[in-house]
């Protein structure tokens, strides 16, 4: 036997062994998943279809921010798809390029996030805001990470507000806390907070847990907990991890419906459950 076929003997054995444990420790985690009951159930499809044609009467528009990040591409799909707004605006540091004719209607706005207060404009005439704007502090560092994840999120929020915008959409993280002692959950809670204080109309907070989704890139870390937490939601995990696609779902079909409070917040089992409902 070569060395190689060796060392593919030994690697085949080693990922064998770690999808036995990926699969046990998922099966354990059931048993630890979030008490609260789901808040959200999905939808029968000719409901969803009627609040869309009640919803696409009323001439509504809407921005995104965060549209060339993972979940907002797919919002942006899902928007587009379902035909719910006569306009959407997209709102970020460059223009995007799309193929497909039917994003040929879209409005695309560049703006300096360091500078927004110059670009109050953009963020008037607006019923509706979505944001999923976020970074990493691996990428941006802890300041950058903060500067992007809150100061650029509540300050477009309040010149959402400003101009007019009645509703906001929020995406952040499953246990968002502003008063956590790690800065990324603490970072989420507060902005949740802070945008709540701005008094909108209507405001959801979306905290999904751990996003699954195909990148063409991947390091060996983030491969082992996509295999972790598709091996969770395989033996019917909803709190841990939740479809990429059913965020932006969810982001949608819930704009739709008359929530019982100004704010709401959709955890990961609310956000699962309503991404169900607009399954073609």
């Amino acid at each position: 036997m070569s060395v190689l076929t060796r060392l593919l003997a030994t690697l085949g054995k080693a990922t064998g062994i770690l999808t036995l444990l990926v699969a046990l420790a998922a099966v354990l985690l059931t048993y630890f998943e979030d008490a609260d009951p789901v808040k959200y159930t999905s939808m029968a499809a000719e409901d969803m279809k009627t609040l869309e044609e009640n919803f696409r009467q009323q001439n509504k528009s809407c921005f995104i921010l965060g549209a060339s990040g993972e979940t907002g591409k797919l919002l942006l799909q899902e928007l587009v798809e379902r035909n719910i707004f006569s306009k959407i605006t997209l709102i970020g540091r460059r223009l995007l390029t799309f193929e497909d004719k039917a994003y040929a209607n879209l409005v695309q706005e560049v703006v300096d996030f360091e500078k927004l207060d110059d670009y109050a404009a953009v963020f008037q005439g607006h019923d509706v805001g979505y944001c999923c704007l976020g970074t990493t502090r691996a990428k941006a560092g802890a300041d950058g990470f903060v500067r992007v994840d809150h100061d650029y999120v509540l300050k477009s929020a309040e010149l959402a507000k400003a101009g007019g915008c009645s509703q906001f959409h929020l995406e952040t993280s499953r246990g968002a806390n502003k008063n956590s002692s790690f800065l990324y959950l603490k970072v989420k809670g507060q902005v949740e907070a802070d945008v709540e204080a701005l008094d909108f109309d209507r405001y959801s907070v979306y905290r999904p847990g751990a996003l699954l989704v195909d990148r063409q890139e991947r390091r060996p870390a983030e491969w082992i907990a996509l295999k972790f937490f598709k091996a969770l939601a395989s033996v019917g995990s909803t709190s841990m991890s939740v479809p990429i696609q059913a965020v932006a779902k969810a982001m949608v079909s819930n704009t739709l419906l008359q929530p019982e409070k100004k704010s709401e917040i959709l955890e990961n089992k609310d956000i699962a459950a309503l991404g169900k409902s607009a399954k073609k």
